[in-house]
């Protein structure tokens, strides 16, 4: 049911004039997503603080609540459009009056890890695209047909909102800045496998898949007390992001995957001097796809010993520092970074053998990424003792990634099966860190067992890659002509 809806949210969007792409459709969405979230959450507090005999003091100003001006409803439960804006008038409300008023909650907010701040952050970043208020009555009328009530009706929800997630991901250049395939995620996260308790920090958390897979993975841990769940939802995800759609998204993905006042940060890490994190601010767990290919200007790069413009390079600093003695990383890197020869790069593989534990490390083929052919690796590390022995796995599922063909849960099973015991297999092996050049710290994949397999795509492969480039190409000269109009 919720598909269609979504399906028709994105076809309305597509006709209006202000959202020319998959990144204003999912936008749009969010911000109205999450005011009808913001409502079913009043209306749960509200019964429950009357089940307790108490008054409760709704967040936002009546005239503000999502039945007065977007849903405002008649006798019969249904929208009364007699009484509901539409148009100018509607659109008029949205920029002219409500957006200003809920962006004021920043500054009214006890804390930043409240919901009335997360109200003024979202609304101080959001602008209302949609140019026609005909659209916009008509999207609203498709999101009030969303229910949050139950835990059913939030996975669903919360699974349609990864897929348009992934198709924002995928659309093109931003590939990899909002979606990390979601099998490679659940991999890295039974890898370091959190516990309940400790604090998971993603500094350049984009969507939030990583903290949202991680949440699912720890409320699916038998026996959970109501003082586990509690301390889910406020003491042990973490993450921050300096784009604004990201952090919206971020937000909005957290929320349906259950966590009601996420705490995300919108905030740029890499101006924070890394020499200024204490030991308060240190975590147990850290899971991130830093951005790699960015160029950091000087003053950033004042802020980390090892000076470079290269963005991955500043965050993989900032992770290592933000870890507690003890604690344990995944971090998604270019490959590259294993060999390259520049300074920085030495001094940085110097840095992780010497002060942390690179206990795995997982070679990711081209692909990998859909809509971004780079090839990646995953590093494994604990803080606080220097690395003895560094094992590698090498991923081949015997045949070629690509939009088509994504990567999968079964793909990473052997990995996650051999990685506890650091097993050899043709696909796997151990350097000794007595075996690593100490002038270079080279650790390049050089597979013993007769390197890397080359997969011959099949005919349906390739016919299958077209027929998607294809569709993509379509949407692409769609909009087009929709701007040419």
């Amino acid at each position: 049911m919720f598909e269609q809806t979504f399906k028709n949210i994105d076809d309305i969007l597509h006709k209006d004039s202000g959202c020319t792409s998959e990144l204003d459709y999912t936008e749009q969405s969010s911000w109205l997503l999450f005011l009808k979230y913001l409502d079913a959450l009043e209306a749960d507090k509200a019964m429950e603080a009357e089940l307790e005999g108490k008054t409760y003091n709704t967040i936002l100003h009546e005239a503000f609540a999502w039945g007065s001006w977007a849903a405002p409803k008649g006798a019969d439960g249904k929208i009364d459009h007699n009484a509901a804006m539409t148009g100018d008038d509607l659109r008029d409300f949205v920029n002219g009056h409500l957006i200003p008023y809920l962006h004021k909650f920043k500054q009214r907010a006890s804390g930043p890890n409240t919901i009335e701040y997360k109200i003024g952050e979202i609304f101080g970043e959001i602008k209302n695209k949609i140019q026609s208020g005909y659209n916009l009555r008509d999207v609203i009328d498709l999101i009030d047909e969303l229910r949050f009530g139950s835990q059913v009706e939030k996975h669903e929800l919360s699974h349609l909102y990864e897929a348009k997630i992934k198709n924002m991901g995928n659309a093109g250049r931003n590939g990899g800045e909002y979606y990390t395939p979601r099998p490679l995620i659940r991999a890295m996260i039974r890898v370091t496998r959190p516990a309940i308790g400790e604090r998971i920090y993603d500094g350049a958390c984009g969507s939030a898949g990583f903290l949202c897979e991680a949440f699912d993975y720890l409320r699916q841990q038998p026996e959970l007390s109501t003082s586990d769940l509690k301390t889910l939802q406020e003491r042990t995800f973490y993450g921050k992001e300096k784009k604004s759609l990201a952090y919206v998204i971020a937000i909005m993905n957290m929320i349906l995957h259950g966590i009601e006042a996420p705490n995300i940060v919108h905030t740029n890490t890499l101006a924070e001097n890394i020499a200024d994190i204490q030991d308060k601010d240190r975590f147990d767990v850290i899971l991130a796809n830093p951005p790699f290919g960015g160029k950091e200007r000087k003053e950033v790069q004042q802020n980390f010993p090892v000076k470079t413009g290269e963005t991955a390079f500043l965050f993989l600093q900032h992770f290592i520092k933000s870890l507690k003695a003890g604690g344990r990383a995944a971090i998604v890197i270019k490959n590259t970074f294993l060999s390259n020869t520049d300074n920085a790069s030495v001094s940085l593989r110097k840095l992780l053998l010497e002060s942390c534990n690179l206990h795995t490390v997982l070679d990711c083929p081209g692909g990998t990424f859909q809509g971004a052919g780079v090839k990646t690796v995953v590093l494994f590390f604990e803080k606080g003792a220097p690395t003895r022995k560094v094992w590698y796995y090498q991923l081949d599922a015997g045949r070629n990634f690509g939009k088509t063909n994504p990567l999968n849960d079964d793909d990473l099973a052997e990995f996650v099966q051999l990685q506890p015991t650091f097993a050899d297999s043709p696909k796997s092996w151990s350097v000794e860190a007595s075996a690593i050049d100490m002038a270079s710290f080279d650790l390049s994949v050089k597979n013993p067992n007769g390197g890397e397999v080359v997969v011959m795509r099949t005919p349906q492969d390739i016919l299958d890659e077209i027929a998607a480039l294809d569709a993509e190409s379509a949407e692409v000269l769609a909009v087009i002509r929709g701007l040419v109009r």
